[in-house]
């Protein structure tokens, strides 16, 4: 029963890990962060530095997020990092009303285009059980 559970365990981890990492991609392929960086800094010859810096930021941080790591800072400190996570919530909240048809354009390209509201259904769910899993045996022990 253990190893059923462990293979199910490490299907969703990876089902949640293709899920989130295409949404990512989704979303900086459909704002085009890449070629506004390199238009707005004037380098446009250095893209693939981009992507590196893109692709080594997620696995650093994906390794510091397995590890726990933890960072001690002065009090003050809390008042600029709550300046610009709240800078960044906010750029990102107008970024994602400038794109609000993502989720049809990725329908059309996976070839869901009739079935779009169950797609939408199985997005809502997915999130709702997930939230409720998280809660029940993480949070409320």
């Amino acid at each position: 029963m253990s190893l059923l559970v462990d293979l199910a365990l490490i299907f969703i981890g990876l089902a949640g890990g293709v899920a989130v990492g295409s949404g990512l991609v989704a979303f900086l392929t459909v704002l085009d962060i890449v070629p506004r960086l390199t238009v707005l800094t004037n380098s446009r010859t250095q893209v693939h530095l981009y992507e590196i810096a893109f692709v080594v930021g997620a696995v650093v941080f994906t390794w510091v997020d397995f590890r726990e790591w933890v960072a001690f800072f002065p009090p003050v400190s809390t008042v600029w990092m709550g300046l610009l996570s709240g800078v960044f919530v906010g750029l990102l909240a107008a970024a994602l009303t400038e794109v609000v048809n993502v989720l049809p354009i990725l329908a059309k390209r996976i070839g869901m285009e009739p079935r779009i509201f169950w797609l939408l259904l199985a997005m809502m769910l997915g999130k709702v059980v997930g939230s409720l899993f998280q809660w029940i045996v993480f949070i409320s022990d």
